[in-house]
């Protein structure tokens, strides 16, 4: 059983290298590098785009957090994250495409600059350093994620020797081939992330007898199917879920309006024509694959009662439920454990295709926004590939050393990192997008506001408040700050250059 499971690994592993390899021949230029040359597909814009967002959240955090509390926080976070998915691809994506061409930008920092007219590029300065505070331990946490896999499916092996390989590999590819590297294998791992759920899912409802039965056994646990309440498993409670909450949770999905990696891709579409069919593939696969997630969760705790999962003793505990289906599967001979295999490589997909597209991210903003633009370094092409590629792997580096301790939570992590995202770039690149008049004091004030509060939400009036109504998500309140920040900075300042406007109206009457 080990050697097929190993096997089956070892092959998708393999396959990402393979695609690092061939994809690296196309990049002759840093832009190539960081943008692929503005040459992706619609289906892998859009499969990409949605890969490198979900992570190993979709096939571990989602199902885990149903199973643990019932449907509220779950469903309320997919309905927040699809509203939000299918909106940054309607409002944002075609004129951000056209306006990063327009400019010349290709990276989310050179973005910023190029639009409110900053010549001395300190917005491109701050926002980069903003990426890199968020993204390297946001990859560290998905370098713990791919560790903390292979440790739960092979007890035998060392949980840093697995994050090691792990990383290594995703290093090596994102080294080669670069931003079109990430994209490609991203594609596929949403390909490899969609079957793993379809079969896991199908199975599970198999081996306890259907839909039915696993709604009949969690029916009588009060507020596990109520959307306003909640229910505690480990602790037999039922918990309150009001409208704050609520409005926390749904607003996972203004993070989207923030997220580099995401919006990156809007940027490498080949055409914006295209991006109509990117935006249905994308909204379609997201509300199929975390209603897939949730109704795994919801069927787990049928699971756990027949005693083939767990049991578990919190969410945390229950992310690793497709794990140990997988590893059931193969026990009981039910599928050839290659299948199984082939299953625990989705989950491994997951989190490798957010990881890559974090270090591309971060790497451009070491590279292109702060040593090219910002220090104006006269520096030849070809060296600052090399450099670009020099910095993946010091990156990595970091990241892996934040990634020693098993015990780190990988959830939180990942809401913090979303949080920082959504609120610091979120309210720019809306108001950057939509509103003439906002400025580029304006834009580094919200830019500001909007990360700070983050940290003093999450570490100070959550801490001081925890059983108050305040305790809620940082992403919220944060964006929200960042907004009015921006707002009220952009109208006591000078209106922007005639330059600056003349283009904002240019891209306004594009179509």
């Amino acid at each position: 059983m080990t050697v097929s499971l190993v096997l089956a690994i070892v092959l998708y592993l393999a396959m990402m290298l393979v695609i690092g390899f061939a994809t690296s021949k196309k990049n002759k230029t840093t832009d190539d590098f960081y943008l692929g040359g503005r040459k992706l597909g619609p289906f892998v814009t859009a499969m990409s785009a949605e890969a490198s967002d979900m992570s190993g959240w979709l096939l571990m955090g989602l199902p885990g957090v149903c199973l643990m509390t019932g449907l509220a926080e779950a469903s309320w976070t997919a309905i927040g994250l699809a509203i939000g998915t299918y909106i940054n691809w309607l409002l944002v994506a075609k004129k951000l495409r056209i306006y990063t061409e327009k400019i010349g930008a290709v990276t989310l920092p050179e973005f910023f600059s190029k639009r409110f007219g900053d010549k001395k590029n300190v917005i491109s300065l701050i926002s980069a350093i903003i990426i890199i505070i968020f993204f390297v331990p946001y990859t560290a946490s998905g370098f713990a994620a791919c560790g903390k896999l292979f440790s739960a499916i092979f007890p035998g092996l060392n949980y840093v020797t697995a994050m090691v390989i792990s990383a290594a590999v995703i290093v090596i590819y994102c080294t080669l081939g670069g931003f079109l590297a990430a994209s490609t294998t991203d594609f596929v791992q949403s390909i490899v992330m969609t079957i793993s759920l379809l079969a896991v899912l199908g199975i599970s409802e198999g081996f306890i007898g259907g839909f039915d039965t696993a709604f009949a056994n969690v029916a009588n646990l009060d507020g596990y199917l109520n959307l306003f309440k909640g229910f505690n498993v480990a602790a037999n409670t039922t918990t309150s879920y009001g409208a704050l909450p609520v409005a926390s949770t749904l607003a996972w999905g203004l993070g989207y309006f923030g997220m580099p990696h995401v919006l990156l891709r809007f940027m490498a579409i080949e055409s914006p024509e295209k991006l109509k069919t990117s935006r249905r593939v994308a909204s379609i696969w997201v509300v199929i694959s975390m209603a897939i997630a949730v109704l795994i969760g919801l069927v787990g705790y049928s699971l756990m009662a027949k005693g083939i999962v767990g049991p578990y003793e919190d969410a945390s505990a229950a992310e690793t439920i497709i794990v140990d289906v997988s590893r059931f599967i193969s026990k009981t001979g039910y599928l050839p454990a290659f299948m199984a295999g082939i299953f625990l490589s989705g989950i491994l997909a997951s989190t490798m295709s957010t990881a890559d597209s974090q270090l591309i991210a971060a790497s451009s903003s070491v590279t292109k926004d702060i040593i090219a633009n910002f220090f104006k370094a006269k520096i030849s092409d070809k060296k600052l590939m090399l450099i670009a590629r020099v910095s993946v792997i010091i990156i990595s580096v970091v990241a892996v050393f934040l990634a020693l301790n098993p015990n780190a939570s990988v959830f939180r992590i990942v809401s913090f990192a979303w949080a920082g995202f959504g609120a610091a770039f979120g309210p720019v690149v809306l108001l950057g997008l939509f509103w003439k008049r906002a400025t580029k004091e304006g834009a580094l004030a919200g830019m500001i506001a909007g990360a700070a509060m983050v940290f003093f939400w999450k570490f100070g009036i959550r801490d001081w408040f925890a059983d108050t109504v305040l305790n809620i998500y940082e992403l919220l309140p944060a964006f929200i700050f960042g907004l009015i920040a921006m707002v009220v900075v952009s109208l006591i300042t000078k209106k922007p250059d005639d330059e600056v406007i003349k283009t904002f109206d240019e891209v306004k009457a594009s179509k």
